[in-house]
């Protein structure tokens, strides 16, 4: 579907609608990755002027256009150590819905990292925040997995003027954590992700399937081949191990309490329809914190997938897809 956006600011948001959960299992198949771009649609209006939280830095993404000029736009932020490749099979389903837009947060994917080395999450959304103002993008759909979840949730916080909708894929919510990602914890030590360094590419990928999908064996041959020739490539950048850690250490510390608010109080603010997407067999984010962030969003949708673990997108995308192609079609600008 495609929508116009109407002139003047949005209106307010419709009654609260009631929540809803819903349980689908579906099929997986593996995507090459999209056209890589820097410039992206051209005509939107900027955001009316007014108190902004951003990050002026450049950062790589990947374009796939829409059904017409007039659609809304899809924001897609990916996981710790992630890329925008990991949206290829999601955005592959949705691109007749809306453009798609798939962002490399700094130091990952082929997005340079900050200046000044500093990872948090309010910094990566705040770098996404100023990419969207330069871009003109305005009231966009914006789709977030795990640290990813939890940028998107802090600039849906934070610049509500910019999200129209929002989908958080195994959001890394606070909550007493698994095993295996207490082990992942400690690769934000010092030195620690340069042990990687030592293990071959295809022990990497083994250990980290196992670790993201409930059944590695979804995975296909052609994306193992993509993902593998990206870890070879990132080996090379001398600031690869330093941000990885980095990146761990700003979800530990998104799960202590800080100044200016959890990522639980956050999630209290947001007003938007949200899309909340979990898998039930994720070895890092535990299913019990499903019913707790339904509650805690005013206007929340639950998808709960059986046999998935922590990139239900990559997983099982159609239902992932038909259940976001909803949430566009009924607030495509918000309204």
């Amino acid at each position: 579907m495609s929508g116009r956006r109407p002139r003047g600011a949005p209106g307010p948001l419709p009654p609260r609608p009631r929540r809803t959960a819903t349980t689908s299992p579906t099929t997986q198949r593996a995507r090459e990755p999209l056209q890589r771009h820097r410039h992206h649609r051209p005509g939107l209006r900027n955001t009316p002027a007014r108190r902004r939280t951003t990050v002026q830095q450049p950062l790589s993404t990947v374009y796939a256009p829409g059904p017409d000029p007039g659609a809304a736009t899809a924001v897609f932020l990916h996981g710790l150590g992630g890329w925008t490749h990991n949206w290829a099979a999601l955005i592959d389903l949705v691109r007749d819905t809306a453009h798609c837009l798939a962002v490399d947060l700094p130091g990952f994917g082929r997005s340079a990292p900050p200046p000044d080395g500093v990872v948090t999450v309010g910094r990566q959304a705040a770098a996404v925040a100023g990419h969207l103002d330069r871009a003109g993008h305005r009231r966009v759909h914006l789709v977030g997995n795990s640290l990813g979840a939890l940028a998107a949730l802090h600039l849906a916080a934070e610049r509500p003027d910019l999200v129209a909708t929002l989908t958080l894929v195994s959001p890394v919510l606070p909550a007493l954590p698994t095993p295996q990602a207490l082990r992942v914890a400690l690769l934000g030590l010092p030195g620690a992700s340069r042990l990687l360094a030592g293990q071959s590419v295809e022990r990497q990928l083994d250990d980290l399937y196992r670790l993201i999908y409930a059944d590695p064996a979804l995975v296909g041959d052609g994306q193992r081949a993509v993902e593998a020739r990206e870890r070879q490539r990132r080996a090379q950048l001398p600031y690869a191990p330093a941000v990885l850690a980095a990146g761990v250490r700003a979800v530990v510390r998104a799960h202590l309490p800080l100044p200016g608010g959890s990522p639980w109080q956050q999630a209290r603010r947001i007003a938007v329809p949200t899309l909340l997407v979990y898998g039930r067999d994720d070895r890092l984010v535990p299913f019990r914190t499903a019913s707790r962030a339904h509650a805690a969003f005013r206007d929340a949708r639950l998808l709960t997938l059986p046999g998935v673990g922590h990139v239900a997108m990559q997983e099982r995308p159609r239902p992932v897809a038909a259940a976001l192609r909803a949430l566009i079609a009924s607030h495509p600008w918000g309204a």
